[in-house]
């Protein structure tokens, strides 16, 4: 394990912000500021990117400008452009199957759905990234999923939220660091 870029995904524009299919975006804002790095847009990789030196090497941080649905055409470019493999990267994300605060850390596997996820696949042509899951929970009823994770969450829902980020960032060096088995135990027992 050799992560060499974390995405965020979410949605841009300020209608979106505060919206849970941001929870990547808002991860990725805070990683940002620990690690004292500035956001730049950068066109050729249709996001706004940040590089950082972590673990003893460069890691690129993406926030993709393309819509969720178009998130793949971001990384793709990144990826191509500085030689990333795709199990060099970790998506960070919203997730409608796991509790609202709850976190899990899985490398492949499907795309529940997720449009983002769904296009990265495409677009690598593999499932073969890692995935830093933040549970968002579910609205019960799957005709109402746009509508729910294009909302605000609750203030409970939010803080709940808030802490599961802050518990994934205390824990990224273990993921940064290789420590695959201990990112599991310590993510998954949290929240």
């Amino acid at each position: 394990m050799n992560i060499r870029m974390i995405v965020g995904l979410g949605n841009p524009g300020n209608e979106y912000r505060d919206t849970r299919h941001n929870a990547g975006f808002w991860l990725l804002d805070q990683l940002a500021q620990q690690w004292q790095v500035s956001w730049r847009n950068e066109k050729k990789f249709f996001g706004d990117m940040a590089r950082a030196r972590a673990a003893g090497r460069e890691i690129y941080l993406l926030k993709p400008e393309t819509y969720m649905n178009l998130s793949g055409k971001a990384v793709a470019a990144l990826a191509q452009f500085y030689k990333i493999a795709p199990d060099e990267i970790l998506a960070v994300h919203d997730e409608l199957d796991i509790p609202c605060g709850r976190i899990r850390f899985k490398q492949g596997g499907g795309n529940g759905g997720h449009n983002g996820l769904k296009d990265i696949q495409a677009r690598l042509g593999t499932p073969d990234f890692y995935r830093l899951r933040l549970g968002i929970g579910h609205p019960g009823d799957r005709n109402l999923v746009t509508g729910y994770v294009l909302n605000k969450p609750s203030t409970a829902e939010r803080e709940l939220l808030d802490r599961a980020i802050e518990q994934s960032l205390q824990h990224l060096p273990l993921i940064l660091n290789g420590e695959r088995e201990a990112a599991v135990r310590a993510l998954h027992s949290g929240a």
